[in-house]
C-alpha cells in the first residue's frame, strides 16, 4: 500500500482535532424532520457514570476507550426516537465497539464507515463516534431513522471509512462485514492489543487473519518476545515467517515485517491450506 505509513501518521496526527465533537455540536447536526420535534434535553455520560445508563454493557465501551456519550431525542406525541452518540478516543476504537455489537441479522446501509439496521433501529460508526438509534413508535419509521442517520453520519465525518489497516485484508474468502478491531486481550493474551482482524472461510474450516501494528520494529519484536516467552519458545527469532506454538490456541503462523505482526488464528486449531500465501498477501499490502 503505497505511502501507507505517511498516510497513517497524518491520519493519527489530525484525528483528535477532526473528531472531537461536543454534545452541542452533535445536537446541531440533527436534521429537521417533518412532524418530529428535536427535544431540547441532552443527557451526557462519561466513563464514571455510563453504568447508570447501560449498566452491564459499560465495561466493553470503556475497554474500547469510550470518552463521552450524548443522548438526544426526537419526539412526536408520545413517540420518540432516541439517539445515543458514543465518542471514543480514536476512529479505530469507535469501529471496534461498533464491530463488537454488529449483528448479521440486520441490513447494511451504504453510508458512514459502516452502518446497519432495520425499521426499528439504525447503528453506524462515523469518525470517532459510534451511534445507536431506535424508535418507540409502532409505526414504520425506518425511512426516518435512515434519513437522520445518514445526515448525522455525513456531518460527523464526511470522509469516514474503515481503518486503513483493515483494507489490507484480501477479499477472497473473507466473510463480508466481519472486519473488527480488538483493543485488548486478543485470544486471551494481555500482550496482544490493538489487533485488526477479519474472518475467513475455507470449505468446512473458519479462521481469522489479524494484523498488529507495533508502531516500530522494536515494538513488534517486544510483542513477539512476550508471546515466545509465554509459549517457552526460543526468543532468538528473526524477521520473516514464524510459528507460535500456543497450547491454548493451537499453532499460529505469523509473519514479522517491520512494525507489523501478521497472523492466522483458527479457533478449532485447524491447519489452513495456503496460510503462508494469505499472510504474504497482507504483508505485500502493508
Amino acid at each position: 500500500m503505497k505511502h501507507f505509513k505517511t498516510i497513517l501518521i497524518f491520519f493519527f496526527g489530525l484525528s483528535p482535532c477532526i473528531f472531537a465533537q461536543t454534545p452541542e455540536e452533535l445536537k446541531s447536526y440533527l436534521p429537521e424532520i417533518p412532524d418530529w420535534v428535536i427535544s431540547k434535553k441532552i443527557e451526557i455520560f462519561n466513563p464514571d457514570n455510563l453504568f447508570d445508563r447501560i449498566d452491564g454493557a459499560a465495561p466493553l465501551f470503556i475497554e474500547n476507550n469510550f470518552r463521552e456519550m450524548t443522548s438526544m431525542e426526537y419526539t412526536k406525541g408520545d413517540d420518540y426516537i432516541t439517539i445515543q452518540a458514543y465518542r471514543h478516543a480514536t476512529p479505530e476504537d469507535a469501529f471496534g465497539m461498533y464491530a463488537a455489537e454488529r449483528s448479521p441479522d440486520l441490513t447494511f446501509y451504504p453510508f458512514a464507515a459502516e452502518a446497519q439496521g432495520d425499521d426499528g433501529g439504525v447503528f453506524f460508526v462515523s469518525g470517532s463516534v459510534y451511534v445507536k438509534m431506535w424508535s418507540s413508535s409502532s409505526d414504520n419509521v425506518g425511512d426516518v431513522l435512515r434519513k437522520v442517520a445518514e445526515e448525522l453520519a455525513e456531518k460527523i465525518d464526511p470522509d469516514s471509512e474503515y481503518p486503513a489497516i483493515v483494507k489490507v485484508f484480501p477479499d477472497e474468502g473473507k466473510v463480508i462485514h466481519s472486519e473488527a478491531y480488538v483493543t485488548s486481550n486478543y485470544i486471551g493474551h494481555e500482550f496482544l492489543n490493538a489487533v485488526y482482524t477479519a474472518k475467513y472461510g475455507q470449505t468446512d474450516k473458519s479462521f481469522q487473519l489479524f494484523v498488529i501494528d507495533g508502531k516500530t520494529k522494536d515494538g513488534a519484536k517486544e510483542i513477539l518476545t512476550k508471546y515466545f516467552t509465554f509459549t517457552k519458545q526460543p526468543v532468538d527469532f528473526e524477521e520473516g515467517e514464524l510459528t507460535i506454538t500456543d497450547k491454548y490456541n493451537g499453532n499460529i503462523p505469523v509473519i514479522w515485517k517491520g512494525q507489523y505482526i501478521i497472523g492466522l488464528y483458527s479457533e478449532n486449531g485447524d491447519t489452513i491450506k495456503d496460510a503462508d500465501v494469505l499472510l504474504n498477501k497482507i504483508a505485500e499490502n502493508l
